[in-house]
């Protein structure tokens, strides 16, 4: 198995390869399953590489209560009790094989966030490829045990969670057999500000794991995918909407479907950007190198005068010698007549003036005399 590299439906997920992009379809189906499936259908025309649901049910997450230990305080869903929250927000478990299907049509992979065993048991009779594991979840360590011994790859948000938390969180999936193993930055805020992404978070907890890292993303726009992408993120997991009019929990904080896509193409370019070290010339600059200064003859030079700095200067284009070679060519003299605006080279240098830069001229020469070029390397 390849290390810090996770394998999807053939596909390999880590450092190296194109991100993994995912739409979070959340509660933004409305409880409508015509909505969902054209949610599936829009994920996969604004270039999502995969679907994610969640799998529950509002009794197997809270209680039906609405005493002060149940109701939301100080966020999206303020005044709400979390049982009323669920109810509206479960994606219906006989859906689940619907879009899967609708998902596999399109060419989009499906998986889901299961959180309960009997969740886990439904999805894997589903040979989803995946488990996610919810950032509120990531503490459940008996949930974290079952999910990690199906085998079954497991991406893991790592929200609110302490350093010691997240070393536990990983102990504890290893331990269980889980060693395909992605972490994702999350700020578990709905919508999360940008000032509290903390995306330099990314590469340390890839270095202090050895594991992949990516990032799911509540804010708003298409930048902090960007920046995570640059940072090293190899999943990027939005939520996804057809129209944030449409009311719904989550719609708030996900993007429409015209958004999503430039979100990816922005993914993409910036994948295309970072590149790998690399200096010299690329592809694209060759065409450029006449723009380098190099040694042209400025004035007219007869046979036996001397290379002076009002004759022989440093300018554009670079079709002369290198520039480094001015110092050991000024005070020797031409060979022949020269004429002004005439890219200098050494065969128009006489050898016998040339002792104290044989050995430089010779390291020219030999370095380029397969390469047909006259300028010196920069």
């Amino acid at each position: 198995m390849e290390t810090g590299v996770i394998t999807v439906k053939g596909r390999r997920v880590g450092p190296g390869f194109p991100a993994y992009i995912v739409a979070e379809l959340s509660a933004n189906h409305g409880q409508n399953l015509g909505q969902a499936i054209e949610i599936v259908k829009a994920a996969k025309t604004s270039g999502a590489d995969a679907i994610k649901l969640q799998t529950y049910r509002p009794d197997t997450m809270t209680l039906d209560c609405d005493n002060e230990y149940f109701r939301i305080q100080g966020t999206l869903w303020k005044g709400r009790t979390l049982y009323d929250l669920y109810r509206e927000a479960y994606t219906p478990w006989e859906w689940h094989p619907v879009l899967q299907q609708i998902a596999d049509g399109v060419g989009l992979d499906f998986f889901s966030t299961p959180f309960d065993e009997k969740a886990v048991a439904f999805l894997e009779a589903l040979q989803v490829p995946v488990f996610k594991v919810a950032s509120f979840e990531n503490g459940d360590l008996p949930l974290l045990r079952r999910i990690a011994a199906t085998g079954t790859p497991m991406i893991v948000s790592t929200g609110m969670a302490t350093l010691g938390e997240i070393e536990e969180m990983v102990r504890t999936i290893r331990g269980a057999g889980g060693d395909q193993l992605v972490l994702l930055k999350c700020t578990s805020a709905y919508p999360a500000p940008p000032e509290e992404m903390n995306l330099r978070a990314i590469p340390h907890l890839a270095e202090r794991f050895g594991l992949p890292v990516g990032v799911s993303d509540h804010s708003m726009g298409v930048a902090v995918p960007v920046a995570a992408v640059a940072l090293g993120a190899c999943i990027i997991e939005k939520h996804f909407t057809l129209s944030r009019s449409l009311p719904g929990p989550d719609s708030a904080f996900s993007l429409e479907p015209y958004e999503f896509r430039e979100m990816v193409e922005a993914v993409r370019v910036a994948e295309k950007a970072l590149g790998r070290v690399r200096y010299g010339r690329t592809h694209g600059e060759k065409e450029n190198c006449l723009f380098r200064r190099s040694l042209f003859v400025v004035k007219n030079i007869k046979a036996g005068e001397t290379f002076t700095a009002e004759n022989i200067r440093s300018i554009r284009p670079g079709h002369g010698l290198h520039t480094r070679y001015l110092p050991e060519i000024l005070g020797c003299c031409a060979n022949q007549d020269i004429g002004r605006g005439t890219p200098l080279g050494w065969e128009m240098v006489g050898r016998k003036e040339m002792d104290r830069s044989e050995s430089a001229r010779q390291s020219f020469e030999t370095h380029f005399k397969h390469r047909g070029s006259r300028y010196g390397p920069g």
